[in-house]
Order: C-alpha cells, then structure tokens, then sequence
C-alpha cells in the first residue's frame, strides 16, 4: 500500500467516525437497568391513579 492511499485511508475513517458521531441516533429508546425499572414500578404502584 503506497503512502497516499494509506493516509487518505487514515483521513476518510477518521472523517467517517466524526460525521458517525453527530448523526442523530436512532430511535431505540434509552436502556433502563432492571433495578431502576423495578424502582419505577414500585413508585407508580404507590402514587394513586387521578382520573
């Protein structure tokens, strides 16, 4: 592999990584431990239900 395409290689993955990173993430939601799922369970099952 010859210098230039080694270091247009280096530039274009160093490139793709940054634009990686400021793309908008995708629409999976945000990962919830089970011991904060199980907290938030107890605290609705406590809070009464204003209908």
């Amino acid at each position: 592999m010859n210098r230039r395409k080694k270091i247009n290689q280096l530039l274009k993955a160093n490139a793709k990584k940054a634009s990686a990173k400021l793309a908008p993430r995708s629409s999976k939601p945000k990962y919830v431990s089970k011991a904060d799922r199980a907290k938030l369970e107890a605290e609705a099952e406590q809070a009464p239900v204003a209908d």
